[in-house]
């Protein structure tokens, strides 16, 4: 059985200068490939409130469903480091809120837990890092703010905003997180931040200078067609690939073609 990568190999990776490869996986058999394949780190994203529940935003998850698809990918994975999200309103309202959470989602089979957010985050990260529980940082445009931004949009473009996004990612380091995601970003502001820290970033839409790059697996897999980030590349169309062969599949019932003999008891 392979060596489960822990906490301390993802900052190794940033020593040795390896990319750190990453993507999301909500249930069992995704996660379960997903490792054979090699991912270093897998997220049981609060992006499954879109993919999989079909909402329009993250905002409506509940910690619930989170433990529920972190146990389902904790069954599949042997090798890759497990993160879960922390979703909406599981960690904002209190420190306490957040430790115990925090702690469902590691019961469920995590190794660490993603939260969003800059300096007001910090005292709900200190807590659950003192708990014993790893916690990875999310920076940029941050899904769960998305009233506040107005919608998905880039964020560092002009001095002033770059220069808060640098100063939360040190915040944060500080704070000790082991890692952060920078998410919808100008290249050379990842690049810039990725220079000043310690710890790992991993860049979804924040361009190469990241220490790593993480997706979502239904975009990479073209199951997601609701819309198309333009950091999103789709490397199979599994979406088509489906509904040709479910197609030939409901031809074959309709003519009689299946089940033949062969399929068939005596």
């Amino acid at each position: 059985m392979p060596k489960r990568l822990t906490v301390h190999d993802i900052i190794e990776f940033k020593g040795r200068g390896e990319q750190i490869a990453s993507l999301t996986a909500y249930d069992h058999f995704t996660a379960k490939f997903l490792d054979r394949a090699g991912i270093d780190l897998i997220l049981v994203g609060d992006s499954m409130n879109m993919v999989v529940y079909g909402e329009e935003t993250t905002l409506t998850l509940d910690i619930e469903q989170c433990i529920y698809h972190t146990k389902a990918v904790a069954g599949g994975v042997q090798r890759a480091m497990i993160v879960s999200d922390m979703p909406f309103m599981s960690y904002q309202p209190s420190v306490r809120d957040a430790v115990l959470n925090a702690g469902k989602l590691i019961r469920a089979g995590a190794q660490a837990v993603k939260l969003e957010g800059g300096r007001a985050a910090i005292p709900h990260i200190r807590t659950i890092v003192n708990s014993g529980i790893p916690v990875m940082g999310h920076l940029g445009m941050t899904p769960q703010s998305i009233h506040k931004f107005g919608g998905y949009k880039l964020v560092g473009k002009n001095p002033d905003e770059a220069e808060r996004v640098i100063d939360a990612a040190l915040a944060l380091e500080k704070a000790g997180v082991f890692s952060i995601v920078l998410e919808k970003v100008p290249s050379g502001l990842a690049e810039e931040v990725t220079k000043k820290l310690q710890i790992p970033t991993i860049g979804i839409g924040a361009g190469s200078g990241c220490d790593g790059q993480i997706l979502v697996v239904n975009d990479v897999l073209g199951l997601f067609d609701k819309f198309k980030p333009k950091f999103a590349r789709k490397y199979v169309d599994l979406a088509g690939i489906i509904e040709k062969y479910a197609g030939e599949y409901v031809k074959d019932v309709k003519n009689k073609a299946f089940p033949d003999d062969s399929e068939s008891y005596r």
